[in-house]
C-alpha cells in the first residue's frame, strides 16, 4: 500500500530591531518579498479545520493565550491578505500563519522525494528572508524548530492521505502508542521544559505543549492524536491523518524515519495488524519519554512497558513492506539498540545533547537554549547542525528521490497560466470551470509544452472518467 503524504512545516523568524508584537506583519512582508515565482491564488473554500473526524463540527477553535496577548488591541488586513498565500511552481504552498513563515510540500509518493521537497523548502523560506533582509536592511535569521523558549510552539505538519474505510478508532489505536514514543529515534531535542517540573534535556520540542489524547485543536489544547477532518481529496474516499505531534528535523533522515514509521503503522492498520497497546495515559507516555527515554510506561490493567518494546512492536512480523518501509524498519531496529554515541550520529536530538554536552556550561545558562536554537538555524554558513554535517559527525545523506508525477505537477504548471483564477489540493479553477484532482492520478502527461486549453482538456478527459488523454 503506497501512501500519499506531505509536511507542512512553520518556521521559527528573528528579525533585528523586532519584536513579538510585529510577527504577523513582518511574517507576511517576509512572504512577499520572495523573490521566487507563485501566484496568490489559494482557494480557501474546501478547506473545515473545525471538522472532526468522530462525526461532528466544533463551534469554534481554542486561542492560545501567549498568542492573543501580543494581537490585543492590534488589527490586521483580511485573512486572505494576512497569509499572503503563494502557489509555487512546484505545486507547493507559502504562506504566512500568524507570525510564522509556512511552506507546504507538494504531495509525495515517496519518503525520499518527500525530504528533497522538505529540504526544498528550507531553501525558499531562507531565499525569502535574504530578500526581505536585502529590502529592509534588518537581520534575519530563519529556524527549524518548534519553540521560542517563551512558551510559544508552533508545528510541523505530517499529512498522509488514508482509506476512510479505517476510521477514528482503527487509526487512534494504531498511532497513539507509536505518536507517544517515536521522538526516541526522531526527535529534534531541547533544552529544560516549559511545562512540569525543570529537566535538563528532552528528546521532544512538541512534548511540552501536547495536553489531551485527541482532539480538532492546532493551536491550543494541543493533541497527541488531531482529529481535523480535512481531506482534500473526495472525503466518501479519503481522510487526511493530521499529524501536529512530532518535532521539525533538520536532519533528514530524521525526516524520513519518522514519517516512515507513521507509514508502517497505516500499513499495518490496513491489513489489521497494527500493535495492540492499552496505554494508561498516552500524553504523559510522551512528556515521559521526552524527558527520559527509558521511562516506564503505565498500561491500563496495572502492566508497564518502554519505548523500545513499543517501537519494536511495530517492525515485527511486517513481511512485504515497500523496500523504503523495510529500509526505515531495519535502520529503526539498528537505533534501539545502538548507545548514545551512534545516536548522535543519527538522531538529531542526541546530535544537539553532545554537541551541547561539549560546551562544559550548565543546562540552566542561557547561552544553552541559545545554542539549541542555533541547531535550528536553516542557514548552512551559521547553523550549528550543518556544521556536524561538515565535519562528518552526523549521518545525514538519503537516497535520490524518483521521479514522480502526482497531481502537485498539475498545480504547479497551472499557475504559469493567466486564466487560473484559484486552486488548492485538490482542484483548479479556471474562471467559471473547476477541475477535481484525483490524489490517485498519474500527471506525468501533463508537461510545460502545454498550452492552457491543452492544460484544460487534459484535465477534462479525467473528469469525464477517461484516463488517456
Amino acid at each position: 500500500m503506497k501512501i500519499l503524504a506531505g509536511i507542512e512545516t512553520e518556521y521559527g523568524l528573528w528579525i533585528e530591531g523586532r519584536g513579538a508584537e510585529h510577527q504577523v506583519e513582518d511574517s507576511e512582508a517576509l512572504v512577499r518579498s520572495d523573490p521566487n515565482q507563485g501566484r496568490f491564488m489559494w482557494d480557501y473554500r474546501p478547506e473545515s479545520p473545525r471538522a472532526d473526524l468522530r462525526g461532528f463540527t466544533v463551534d469554534r477553535l481554542a486561542i492560545d493565550p501567549v498568542d492573543a496577548q501580543f494581537d490585543r488591541g492590534r488589527t490586521y488586513g483580511s485573512d486572505r491578505e494576512t497569509r499572503a498565500d503563494r502557489i509555487l511552481p512546484s505545486g507547493a504552498r507559502f504562506y504566512n500563519d500568524h507570525g510564522h513563515p509556512e511552506f507546504a510540500t507538494p504531495e509525495a509518493w515517496s519518503l525520499s522525494a518527500l525530504v528533497a521537497h522538505d529540504q526544498a523548502g528550507e531553501a525558499h523560506v531562507l531565499s525569502a528572508a535574504q530578500a526581505y533582509a536585502a529590502e529592509t536592511g534588518r537581520e534575519v535569521a530563519i529556524y527549524k524548530n518548534n519553540t521560542d523558549f517563551h512558551g510559544a510552539s508552533y508545528g510541523t505538519h505530517e499529512c498522509y492521505l488514508v482509506p476512510r474505510s479505517l476510521g477514528f478508532e482503527a487509526l487512534f489505536k494504531a498511532l497513539a502508542p507509536l505518536l507517544a514514543v517515536r521522538s526516541l529515534v526522531c526527535g529534534a531535542g531541547k533544552v529544560g521544559s516549559e511545562s512540569g517540573d525543570w529537566v535538563d534535556f528532552q528528546t521532544s520540542q512538541r512534548a511540552d505543549f501536547i495536553v489531551e489524547p485527541a482532539n480538532v485543536e492546532t493551536l491550543f489544547r494541543r493533541p497527541l492524536f488531531n482529529t481535523r477532518d480535512e481531506p482534500h481529496a473526495d472525503p466518501r474516499e479519503w481522510l487526511r491523518l493530521h499529524v501536529i505531534a512530532g518535532d521539525a528535523n533538520m536532519n533528514p533522515r530524521c525526516t524520513r524515519r519518522k514519517m516512515g514509521l507513521i507509514k508502517i503503522a497505516l500499513t499495518l492498520a490496513v491489513r489489521g495488524d497494527a500493535p495492540q497497546w492499552a496505554l494508561e495515559d498516552p500524553v504523559r507516555a510522551m512528556k515521559g519519554v521526552s524527558r527520559l527515554p527509558s521511562a516506564p510506561i503505565a498500561l491500563k490493567g496495572g502492566n508497564w512497558t518502554d519505548a523500545r518494546s513499543i517501537l519494536a512492536s511495530y517492525l515485527e512480523g511486517v513481511p512485504d513492506l515497500e523496500p523504503e518501509l523495510a529500509e526505515i524498519a531495519e535502520e529503526v531496529s539498528h537505533l534501539l539498540h545502538a548507545d548514545e554515541t551512534e545516536l548522535a550520529r543519527h538522531v538529531d536530538w542526541a546530535s544537539k545533547k553532545r554537541i551541547l554536552e561539549q560546551t562544559g556550561l550548565d543546562w540552566k545558562d542561557p547561552a544553552m537554549r541559545a545554542y539549541d536554537l542555533e541547531y535550528h538555524n536553516v542557514d548552512p554558513e551559521a547553523g550549528l547542525f550543518h556544521a556536524l554535517v561538515q565535519m562528518g559527525q552526523v549521518v545525514a545523506d538519503v537516497p535520490e528521490p524518483p521521479q514522480e508525477a502526482t497531481r502537485a505537477r498539475a498545480r504547479g504548471l497551472a499557475t504559469r497560466f493567466s486564466g487560473l483564477t484559484q486552486a488548492n489540493w485538490s482542484s483548479l479553477t479556471f474562471g467559471e470551470e473547476t477541475f477535481y484532482l484525483d490524489p490517485l492520478r498519474d500527471c506525468s502527461n501533463f508537461t510545460k509544452d502545454l498550452s492552457e486549453e491543452e492544460f484544460k482538456a487534459l484535465l477534462a478527459y479525467k473528469e469525464n472518467g477517461n484516463d488517456q488523454a
